[in-house]
């Protein structure tokens, strides 16, 4: 994956989206959380003192991974809670911080009954990864803050907004978002049955974990398991054993989507863990013996179908992969 960091921009492959550098961080602080090894932190803490940098195409241009997408900013803002897990250094936890109270500022509760919006430039789009994204920000934030009530209410209030909003379907999979309120009735917005994105189906197990963590409520994690098994038991998403990105492999992803596989595994680990180690344990050794030995090009660079074959790599392919490694080495 460090093929493609660019020391002097501070981003893995400057021409690709630029999420992809703060899933990219989260990947290599997990390897150093998990290992002990402290390899890359100065790679770490180049990537965020360049990408915190004010960028002009930001509509508020100040700095701090407040972008023109909630999504966006929540990707780097826990990135930055795994560095201040890592360090304790409480900057990086500040400008987690700071990201929480950006991305609040597009709750809109004129349409649909709330919600994130994704497009902060638009102004538009109720979708399922920016509204995760911050029901797994402000649980983690609660869980990082001893004595916090402001983080755990906020990612309550998420959660029961979320499961209400008709995003999650009658097979428990989660579809891309909702489409644009009704003209006579602002707070109805219909499930826009878009493809149920392996990633959507992932970080909201991150959240729900979180949740648990924080309240020791098991209907987070029973919510949480019928989602996961969901995937496990679906056609689409599940071929053969493996999982199996809706674009593929007789589509073409688009670049996002080859990244989409290994965010799912990475809290796809997060829940198997919190459930004691094992429940999950042989789907996701299965998947990494499968890419292994199918997807693998000889030399540690992997293509996106994980039953194979080689498929030619990118940076998104390969975030995806060293998730589903850093996952497998982390089982019990």
């Amino acid at each position: 994956m460090n093929k493609f960091y660019n020391d002097s921009s501070g981003r893995w492959n400057d021409s690709a989206s630029w999420w992809y550098s703060a899933i990219s961080l989260h990947n290599i602080l997990d390897y150093m959380e998990l290992t002990g090894s402290r390899d890359y932190l100065a790679q770490a803490q180049n990537t965020i003192d360049k990408q915190r940098a004010p960028i002009d195409w930001w509509p508020q241009g100040g700095g701090d991974f407040r972008a023109d997408s909630t999504d966006d900013t929540a990707w780097w803002a826990l990135a930055l809670l795994r560095m201040y897990e890592l360090t304790r250094n409480s900057t990086y936890l500040d400008i987690a911080k700071e990201d929480e109270t950006y991305i609040w500022d597009y709750w809109m509760s004129s349409t649909c009954n709330g919600g994130l919006i994704w497009s902060i430039r638009d102004l538009t789009y109720k979708n399922a990864i920016s509204n995760e994204l911050y029901l797994e920000l402000t649980g983690a934030l609660h869980n990082l803050i001893p004595g916090d009530t402001y983080y755990l209410n906020q990612s309550k209030f998420q959660w029961d907004w979320f499961k209400s909003s008709g995003m999650i379907n009658s097979q428990w999979l989660i579809n891309d978002g909702l489409l644009e309120p009704q003209k006579n009735n602002p707070t109805v917005c219909p499930n826009n049955n878009d493809k149920t994105w392996t990633y959507n189906q992932g970080v909201v197990l991150g959240g729900l974990v979180e949740l648990h963590k924080a309240t020791g409520d098991q209907s987070y994690l029973n919510t949480a398991c019928k989602i996961a098994d969901a995937v496990i038991n679906d056609a689409t998403l599940t071929q053969g054993g493996i999982l199996t990105e809706p674009c593929s492999p007789k589509e073409s992803c688009s670049d996002n989507g080859w990244s989409f596989k290994g965010i799912f595994m990475n809290r796809l680990a997060k829940l198997n863990k919190a459930l004691g180690g094992s429940r999950y344990s042989d789907y996701i050794r299965t998947n990494e013996q499968s890419m292994y030995s199918n997807a693998n090009n000889g030399s540690d660079f992997y293509g996106g179908v994980w039953q194979g074959s080689y498929d030619g790599s990118d940076l998104g392919k390969q975030n995806s992969a060293v998730f589903l490694l850093v996952a497998t080495l982390g089982l019990s």
